[in-house]
């Protein structure tokens, strides 16, 4: 472990928690159990003062491993489908302005949020770019992180458990193997491979450049038939085990007073955005044609990572989740400044206009 990473004894601790959590779920038969059910007992566990952390050479390799069973779920019929995709990426465009510019106004007159942290706290996603700029701008920085993680919690949490009810019945507990699994000596050489190139993303700044490089690399081997099965039951459980459980550390150090004072924002704005967001995805299910769950994953806007683990584990289709998660994410770099942009040029205007306490001479 490096220098920055947790002792062995809190690190195991976090990870013990999470896999209870998820034989718990798994008992309950809770819908993707393997990341509801860490990210819901660690989220407690902190809040009742666990230390929640995870080593982050544990972690990386844990999305390498997604990344190549992500890769591994992109056949050529769900590329086939890529045509329709362009008219499913403006929708979810327009989905994620609505997001932030009503949203934030929701949180300005019910809240009392200043423009630029209602603002930030809106965006649906990029939580480390957000955060980064909410450092430079002064912004609410305690409120706009608690906000964000809450929602993501919120949305993985609620997102399986919307699936029945929109017809989709009975989910897997464990992702369905549609191939047989990988012999180990390729899967391990192209585990290696994964990860250097996610290194190699992740030092260009690209988002979730580890599961993104095993994606890449495992889906262009498949495609090819240089490569042939599935990651293994045994690896990929406990690498969604490890995403749940990733979840729940972001809650280390919250205690429930600081989160109850957030909750009715989260909450409000949490709803609101899924509202938008199941909305935009059934349209776009009924216009193409496409699976309601498969839609309702790729516009769902929690985390990048999160959201493509989960349409593994709920057997929805990977390469049109990540397509959308990815656009999203890229949208907002380019968007999000831009709005900034416009936000300062408000306040400033509103600064200069408003009536100062100095007598006239």
């Amino acid at each position: 472990m490096t220098s920055t990473d947790p002792p062995l004894g809190p690190a195991l601790l976090t990870l013990a928690t999470g896999a209870t959590g998820a034989a718990l779920a798994a008992l309950l038969h809770m819908p993707a159990p393997f990341i509801t059910g860490p990210a819901l007992s660690v989220t407690l566990a902190a809040l009742a003062g666990l230390r929640a952390d995870l080593p982050r050479v544990f972690r990386d390799a844990c999305f390498v491993v997604l990344g190549v069973n992500l890769g591994a779920s992109v056949t050529p019929e769900a590329i086939d489908t890529a045509i329709h995709w362009p008219l499913s990426l403006l929708v979810l465009a327009i989905s994620v302005l609505t997001i932030i510019g009503l949203g934030a106004r929701l949180l300005r007159r019910l809240f009392g949020f200043d423009r630029m942290s209602a603002l930030l706290t809106a965006t649906p996603g990029h939580l480390s770019f957000v955060l980064s700029l909410s450092t430079d701008l002064r912004a609410d920085l305690p409120r706009v992180t608690m906000i964000q993680t809450v929602r993501v919690l919120a949305l993985i949490l609620l997102v399986p458990f919307l699936a029945p009810l929109l017809g989709q019945g009975d989910l897997p507990v464990v992702p369905p193997q549609t191939a047989p699994p990988m012999p180990l000596r390729g899967l391990l050489a192209l585990l290696a491979l994964s990860g250097a190139a996610g290194l190699a993303l992740d030092r260009l700044r690209v988002p979730a450049g580890l599961l993104l490089g095993g994606m890449g690399l495992s889906a262009l081997g498949h495609a090819t038939g240089t490569i042939q099965g599935t990651v293994p039951v045994w690896l990929s459980v406990p690498a969604f085990i490890a995403m749940g459980t990733l979840i729940g550390t972001r809650f280390s150090g919250v205690t429930p007073r600081m989160l109850l004072q957030s909750l009715g924002a989260a909450s409000l704005l949490t709803g609101f955005a899924a509202l938008v967001s199941l909305v935009a995805a059934a349209l776009v299910a009924k216009l193409l044609g496409l699976p309601m769950l498969s839609a309702l994953i790729a516009f769902a806007p929690g985390g990048l990572e999160t959201m493509m683990a989960m349409s593994l584990l709920l057997n929805a289709d990977p390469a049109y989740v990540t397509t959308h998660h990815v656009f999203r994410l890229l949208m907002l770099t380019v968007a999000l400044p831009l709005l900034v942009a416009r936000t300062r040029a408000v306040i400033a205007r509103e600064a200069a206009a408003a009536p100062t306490d100095k007598a006239p001479d």
